[in-house]
C-alpha cells in the first residue's frame, strides 16, 4: 500500500481540521465506551487516534482544541448510580504503537530525570486487562466504598455490585489504615460463553464481547444481577494510601497479592528497553491462549520514588506507558460523500460507507479530511496513494489503526464503476449557501457566512455549554439545535442563554408544555443557568471558542492575567506583532504568534466583541486562582529557567513549579518574578540584570521551594 499522509505531511490549515474531526468522533467513542457500555471502535483502534491527535498537537500546539481528547479521561458518569469524587484522580495512560515509541518513552524518563543511557532504569511490564476501572477504598482493613473511573474525578457508586464479586476481599489484615486498590473488572471467556449460553436459552440478547458483558454487570442498579455474572478482579494499582505499600511498584503488587487481591502472574521486571519488548512479544503470542481479554501491555517504572519526582501530565503519568497491539482493516462500498461545516466554518468531508465490521465493531463512516486527499495529494501537492481518488461507488479499504480511525486508507480500482465521476468538492457553504474559500496555503475550505450561518452559530453554543466550559445541566447538544431553530425562545448568541433566565416564569410556561419538557425540567434548567452565572475566569475564556485556544490555553492565560479585567484590557490593548502587550502575551510560556494573534483579533473585531460585551453583563467571573500549593514560597509567582540545570532537568523544574503554584514563562519581561539561571545563561539573564529581576542559581532554587536535590 502506499504511505499515508502523516503528521509532518499536514499544513496547519490540514491539522486543524483534522483535530476537529478528532475530536467529534473521539468524544461519541468516550460515551459510547464508558457511558453506554457499546464501544464503537475496539481499545486498541480508540487509542491509536488518541495518539494521532496528541502527535498532532505536539506539532501544532497552538491548533490544540478546548474539547481535545488529550484532557480528558473516561466520560460522564452515569445518571442511575450516585457520585463518587475520588481522593486522587484515576489516570488514563498514554500510548505506544511500535517498538520505536517504547525506546522513546524509555529515552524520555531518562531525560527527564537526568539520567544517562547506560544508567540502570527497572520497568515492570504486565499485561493491559480489557475491562471496567474500578477503585477500591478500604478503611480499617473493611471495604468501604467501590467507584467506577467516570470522568477521572468522579465514578459511580457500585459499592454494593463490588460486594459481589468473589476476587474482592471485603476484609484485609495487616493493610494501611487507609487504602485505595485499583484494578480491572473482567469476565473470563469460559464464563462469557457460558454467560452468553444462558442469555440465548432464556431469550435475552446475547453480549457482543467480554469487556460488555463486565461493564453491562457492573452496572446493574439491582446487586443480585450483578452476584449472578461471573466478574473476576485483577489489581494493579493504587490511590490514596495512609502509609506507602512499598518502595517498588513491583513490591506493592506483591504485596496487594499477599493481601488477598488477584494479581497478575504474567507481571515481569525489566531493566532495559530490549527486555520491555520481549516483554511484550512473549505477551502478545500468549494472547490467543489467555482466559481473559488484553489489548496491550503497560509499562512502569518500578522505583515509587522516580514515579514521584516524574510527576503527570494533565491526564497521563509519565512513568507509565501502554504497548498497544494492532487492529484490523476491511473493504467496503463507499456509498456517498458528505459535507459537514464545523464551528471555524472549516468543510470536513465525511465518507458514508457500507456498514463493516472491523476488529469487532460496525463502521459506517470515515474521515476524508480535505479535498486534497480525496483527489489523492498531501497537503504539499505531492502524490499519495498513487494519485489514486475517491468517488462515490468505489470499493475501499477502510482500516481502524495507525494514524486516523475510521480511515480510508485506499481504493480499488478494478472494481470502479464504469460510469464513475470524480468528487467536486464543493465552492459554497452546504449550510447557508455562502462562498466556501481556500486561502492560499489552506488546504481546509471555509465557510464565509460567520454567524449567518446556522452550523457554525450551533457548533459554537454547542461548544459554548460544552462540560469543560459552562456546562449547563439539561443544556446540550440536542437542546441548542432546538432552541436556535425556535422563534419564541431563541438561543442565537451566549447571551441569549442568560437573557432566557431572567424571564424565567414566563418562559418556564412557554417551555413545559413542549416535547420532552415539563414544569420540574424547565424549571431545573433555568436554576441551572442561574447557577453558571458565576464561572471561573478559564472556563470563560475556553468557553468563547476562539480559534487555537483550547482548555489548557486558556488555563495558561487565566493563570497569567488573573482577573477578565485585566485580560480584556490586555487584548483590546494589543498591537499585532509589536508592543508592550503583544510580548507580554508571547511570554505566556504555551502560547505562540498564531494564539496571540487570533486573540487579538477575536476581541477587536466589531461583531465578535460585541457579542462578548453582551454576555459579560450577564456574568459573575470568578478570577483565576493558584492550582499548586497556596502556601508554598512560590505560588502565584513568574518563573523563567535558563541555562543548563545540572541537578534537574529543565522539564522537572518546570513540572516542579507549575506543582508549587508557580507560573513557568519562556522569557523574561516586567512581570517576571524570579529567573533561574544555570551555566551558559545568555540573554535572559542579561534582561533580568537590566530589569532588576531577582536572579537564583539551581541551588538557590532548591533551598527556596524545600527541596534536597
Amino acid at each position: 500500500m502506499p504511505e499515508e499522509m502523516n503528521v509532518d505531511d499536514l499544513s496547519a490549515a490540514e491539522a486543524a481540521a483534522e483535530l476537529q474531526r478528532l475530536a467529534a468522533i473521539l468524544a461519541e467513542a468516550n460515551r459510547a465506551y464508558h457511558t453506554a457500555d457499546a464501544p464503537l471502535m475496539d481499545d486498541a483502534s480508540f487509542d491509536r487516534l488518541k495518539r494521532r491527535n496528541l502527535a498532532i498537537e505536539t506539532r501544532f500546539p497552538h491548533l490544540k482544541r478546548p474539547d481535545s481528547a488529550t484532557d480528558q479521561i473516561g466520560a460522564p458518569i452515569s445518571e442511575g448510580f450516585s457520585k463518587v469524587t475520588h481522593a486522587k484522580r484515576m489516570m488514563s495512560l498514554g500510548n505506544a504503537f511500535g517498538d520505536d515509541d517504547i525506546a522513546d518513552f524509555v529515552k524520555g524518563v531518562q531525560k527527564f530525570l537526568g539520567l544517562g543511557a547506560d544508567q540502570p532504569l527497572e520497568i515492570v511490564a504486565e499485561p493491559k486487562i480489557d475491562g471496567l476501572s474500578l477503585s477500591l477504598r478500604y478503611e480499617g482493613g473493611r471495604l468501604l466504598q467501590a467507584a467506577t473511573r467516570g470522568d477521572g474525578e468522579v465514578g459511580e457508586n457500585v459499592t454494593a455490585n463490588a460486594f459481589m464479586i468473589k476476587d474482592i476481599p471485603q476484609c484485609l489484615e495487616n493493610a494501611p489504615e487507609i487504602l485505595e486498590i485499583r484494578g480491572e473488572v473482567y469476565m473470563s471467556h469460559a464464563d462469557f460463553a457460558a454467560l452468553n449460553q444462558r442469555q440465548i436459552a432464556s431469550g435475552d440478547k446475547p453480549f457482543a464481547n467480554p469487556r460488555n458483558a463486565a461493564a453491562g454487570s457492573m452496572r446493574q442498579l439491582d446487586a443480585t444481577i450483578t452476584r449472578s455474572r461471573p466478574l473476576r478482579f485483577f489489581a494493579y494499582g493504587w490511590g490514596e494510601v495512609s502509609t506507602p505499600l512499598a518502595d517498588s511498584q513491583f513490591d506493592a503488587i506483591k504485596r496487594m497479592a499477599r493481601l488477598g487481591f488477584q494479581t497478575n502472574p504474567e507481571m515481569r521486571l525489566c531493566r532495559n528497553t530490549s527486555e520491555l519488548l520481549q516483554q511484550y512479544r512473549r505477551i502478545e503470542e500468549q494472547r490467543a491462549t489467555l482466559d481473559y481479554d488484553i489489548d496491550g501491555v503497560v509499562y512502569k517504572v518500578n522505583d515509587l520514588g522516580l514515579q514521584e519526582r516524574l510527576g503527570f501530565r494533565s491526564t497521563t503519568p509519565r512513568w507509565a506507558i501502554a504497548h498497544k497491539f494492532p487492529a484490523e482493516i476491511a473493504h467496503t462500498l463507499l456509498q456517498d460523500i458528505e459535507i459537514q461545516v464545523g464551528r471555524t466554518g472549516a468543510l470536513s468531508p465525511v465518507a458514508r460507507l457500507k456498514p463493516v465490521t472491523v476488529g469487532g465493531v460496525v463502521v459506517s463512516n470515515a474521515t476524508l479530511h480535505n479535498e486534497d486527499y480525496i483527489a489523492g495529494r498531501n497537503s504539499r501537492g505531492e502524490v499519495i496513494r498513487e494519485g489514486r481518488d475517491f468517488r462515490i461507488g468505489d470499493w475501499v479499504e477502510v482500516y481502524r489503526a495507525g494514524d486516523v480511525i475510521p480511515k480510508l486508507r485506499d481504493v480499488d480500482l478494478t472494481k470502479r464503476p464504469a460510469d464513475s465521476k470524480p468528487f467536486v468538492f464543493p465552492e459554497t457553504c452546504p449550510e447557508c449557501g455562502s462562498d466556501a474559500l481556500r486561502e492560499a496555503g489552506d488546504s481546509v475550505r471555509r465557510c464565509m457566512g460567520g454567524l449567518i450561518c446556522p452550523a457554525q452559530a450551533v457548533e459554537k453554543l454547542k461548544h459554548f455549554v460544552s462540560r469543560a466550559a459552562f456546562d449547563i445541566e439539561g443544556l446540550g447538544a440536542k437542546q441548542i439545535e432546538a432552541f436556535y431553530a425556535d422563534d419564541q425562545l431563541p438561543i442565537r448568541e451566549p447571551a441569549d442563554i442568560f437573557t432566557l433566565a431572567t424571564r424565567d416564569a414566563v418562559n418556564i410556561s412557554k417551555l413545559k408544555n413542549r416535547d420532552g419538557w415539563g414544569e420540574k425540567s424547565a424549571k431545573n434548567l433555568f436554576a441551572a443557568i442561574e447557577e453558571r452565572r458565576n464561572i471561573p475566569l478559564a472556563r470563560l475564556i475556553f468557553a468563547l471558542g476562539i480559534r487555537h485556544v483550547g482548555d489548557s490555553s486558556a488555563a495558561l492565560l487565566a493563570r497569567h492575567f488573573g482577573t477578565w479585567q485585566a485580560f480584556e484590557a490586555g487584548l483590546t490593548r494589543a498591537e499585532i506583532g509589536q508592543g508592550a502587550e503583544w510580548e507580554d502575551l508571547l511570554s505566556i510560556d504555551g502560547v505562540g504568534a498564531v494564539m496571540a494573534t487570533t486573540l487579538i483579533r477575536h476581541f477587536q473585531q466589531e461583531a465578535s466583541r460585541a457579542s462578548i460585551d453582551r454576555l459579560i453583563r450577564h456574568l459573575t467571573i470568578i478570577p483565576a486562582t493558584n492550582d499548586g500549593q497556596a502556601n508554598s514560597p512560590v505560588s502565584g509567582l513568574t518563573v523563567v529557567f535558563t541555562g543548563t540545570l545540572e541537578r534537574l532537568s529543565r522539564a522537572e523544574a518546570k513540572a516542579g513549579a507549575e506543582a508549587l503554584g508557580a507560573k513557568v514563562a519562556g522569557s523574561v519581561s516586567a512581570r517576571t518574578d524570579i529567573v533561574v539561571a544555570g551555566p551558559g545563561a545568555g540573554s535572559k539573564a542579561k534582561k533580568a540584570a537590566e530589569l532588576g529581576i531577582r536572579t537564583l542559581d539551581e541551588q538557590e532554587w532548591l533551598d527556596l521551594i524545600g527541596r534536597n536535590a
